[in-house]
């Protein structure tokens, strides 16, 4: 008896004390975009009326953050980056009458020893009652029961009317259980009153579990993944918080078919890369893509695309300044662990034969691969592998 005792004790030590080291990160000064504007001339109507954010505060949120577009002093933990997107959706918000709510999943201390904890029960929301919510959220530990949280966010749901918006904020990473079932018995429950959005907050190690939250919103039917460091801008927050909260309004709105605003050949309805440069070449989703094919298990670029990159050149030439991160993708063929080294070594034979051509002093370019992680097509078909299997080129804000 005495041995479990120190057993548990020394347990209970190891977390009590993770708790407490961690650090407090100060990010920079975030600019939001002003939406209530959009709102208030009719351009833009609210379609949410209940807002409940699932937030990961399990051991592995404690890990520091190694992604883009969260510069912070000390380097953030993704716990805190996790905070800092709760707090940019905040700031973004306009006014609308609405019920909010957070709530956390993990265990220990920092979820008063239970699997799951109610950091914000459901109120009307304001800017400072959410804020509120999310100054609870102070650490992570334990493990990660995701399906805790998902249990207890229906029974928070239970008075609610109207719309609502579930936002799972996490890395993915080492869940004690399959989540999907509780996520369909969620989606049962509510119907089409309900939809799932996903956040991934994640670094490379944790790639396994952006699939999962992506599968969670696909699950969910008319939510969406995405993952922080695409929402980290100003403007690409102000898009997310468009996209969850409001619906294009009565008053006369331009057809977004009709409309080309970055001139690549795409109107806006389908470009999901709505900033291309000038000259780019862009595949059928708007996005800068270097439309080159490899030879199985191969990332040497055959001559016959060296046009192909030349053109690539030639738009960073004519844009100097600018940071590009070069991405490679890849098909859902084969295992994850396979095709994240595939698309590194891809990535990166592309990032080295643009630098080798030319790049202008002021101009950075990095290489990063994304593996199966990120498909923009399905992966039933040749076809949609095909476009699966690409190297994109993003200015980074």
């Amino acid at each position: 008896m005495k041995k479990i005792f120190i057993i548990a004790a020394a347990i209970a030590s190891a977390l009590l004390s993770g708790c407490a080291s961690q650090p407090l990160s100060t990010f920079n000064a975030f600019h939001p975009a002003e939406l209530n504007d959009l709102v208030a001339s009719g351009q833009y109507l609210q379609k949410t009326d209940n807002f409940f954010v699932l937030n990961d505060s399990s051991s592995s949120m404690a890990e520091t953050y190694h992604g883009a577009g969260y510069p912070a002093q000390p380097s953030p933990t993704k716990l805190s980056v996790e905070k800092e997107i709760l707090s940019r959706i905040n700031l973004t918000l306009p006014d609308l009458k609405m019920t909010s709510s957070i709530r956390s999943f993990g265990f220990g201390p920092c979820l008063d020893w239970g699997f799951t904890r109610l950091n914000l029960a459901p109120t009307p929301y304001s800017k400072s009652s959410f804020g509120s919510g999310i100054d609870t959220l102070t650490c992570a530990s334990g493990g990660s029961p995701m399906i805790n949280g998902i249990e207890g966010t229906a029974n928070d749901l239970a008075n609610t009317t109207g719309n609502i918006a579930v936002l799972i904020l996490s890395d993915g990473y080492g869940l004690d259980a399959n989540p999907y079932a509780a996520v369909q018995s969620l989606k049962q429950q509510y119907g089409d009153r309900l939809c799932v959005y996903t956040v991934w907050v994640g670094n490379e190690k944790d790639s396994q579990g952006q699939i999962v939250l992506n599968n969670l919103s696909n699950m969910g039917g008319c939510g969406f993944s995405t993952t922080a460091d695409r929402i980290s801008s100003s403007a690409d927050m102000a898009r997310f918080v468009q996209s969850v909260f409001l619906k294009s309004g009565t008053s006369p709105v331009a057809d977004c078919s009709m409309l080309d605003d970055d001139a690549d050949g795409i109107n806006n309805c389908d470009d999901k890369c709505p900033d291309t440069l000038k000259g780019a070449h862009v595949n059928p989703f708007g996005c800068w893509i270097v439309d080159i094919k490899f030879d199985n298990d191969k990332s040497d670029i055959k001559p016959y695309y060296y046009a192909e990159l030349d053109n690539a050149v030639s738009v960073i030439k004519h844009n100097p300044g600018i940071n590009i991160e070069v991405q490679g993708h890849t098909s859902s063929t084969g295992t994850a662990a396979y095709n994240q080294a595939l698309s590194e070594r891809r990535a990166l034979s592309v990032k080295n034969y643009l630098s080798d051509k030319y790049v202008h002093a002021d101009t950075a370019l990095t290489a990063r691969g994304y593996g199966l992680t990120q498909p923009v097509d399905t992966n039933e078909t040749e076809a949609g592998r095909a476009n699966n299997r690409r190297v994109e080129l993003k200015v980074l804000k």
